[in-house]
């Protein structure tokens, strides 16, 4: 489980985190939503350790987790797929994917594996192709698979859905949930596209200018009137 307790950050004079606190547990996924710029994104990079946090507690399946570098955190098994995607667009779809594999040996980290082809066959047709040659939605699960490759127990996904067709943003979708049935990963979802949210939540967090105003199960979402707190 992922557990944070009264986290702030600061840019300048700003503060831009105030105080959060949440979990998110195995097995769920938590959705996080919110306007532009209230400090979502500097949530996540704080989590994964590209900015360290100013006070507050991070922690990872019971052990702080603050002083961890980023390679640290992927390490104990945390991936992030960021805002943007951030692939190789010189390397091949299959050269992508082996990146993702950088945290174990020389032996394991050789061959792609077949579970990511499996929920993303795109891939598969795609692997010989540069990166950059992909549409957008085509890039996003390359990012996404990507990150599945290190095996994560915890998945932290930066709006998937952004400038995505509507027919890639529901294989995504239906990958989500796939994943979080399998009981063995928390999935942390960052996400504006309130119906794909709606979809995917167990649990959901309402954030507004750094601090989580409104938190509760998913399937409730609509009857707490979230859908009006997020309307941009």
């Amino acid at each position: 489980m992922l557990k944070v307790e009264q986290l702030h950050q600061y840019y300048g004079g700003s503060h831009i985190l105030r105080g959060l606190s949440f979990e998110a547990r195995v097995g769920e996924v938590t959705c996080l939503l919110g306007r532009n710029g209230v400090g979502k994104t500097t949530l996540l990079k704080c989590l994964m350790g590209l900015i360290p946090a100013k006070d507050g507690k991070v922690e990872w399946e019971g052990q702080r987790i603050n002083g961890f570098k980023p390679h640290q955190r992927v390490h104990a098994g945390i991936a992030y797929v960021p805002q943007g995607r951030e692939i190789f667009p010189r390397l091949t779809v299959e050269e992508n994917l082996l990146m993702g594999l950088s945290r174990f040996g020389a032996s394991e980290a050789k061959t792609v594996p077949e579970f990511i082809y499996e929920l993303f066959p795109v891939l598969r047709e795609m692997k010989q192709r540069r990166g950059g040659d992909l549409s957008g939605g085509q890039q996003q699960q390359l990012a996404i698979g990507r990150a599945l490759a290190s095996q994560p127990r915890l998945l932290i996904l930066d709006e998937p859905t952004e400038g995505i067709q509507p027919s890639v943003i529901k294989e995504i979708g239906v990958v989500i949930r796939k994943l979080a049935e399998r009981g063995d990963m928390a999935i942390l979802l960052v996400e504006q596209f309130y119906d794909f949210a709606a979809e995917l939540a167990d649990q959901y967090l309402v954030m507004s200018r750094g601090e989580i105003i409104q938190q509760g199960r998913g399937d409730t979402m609509e009857a707490d009137g979230v859908r009006g707190l997020v309307a941009i």
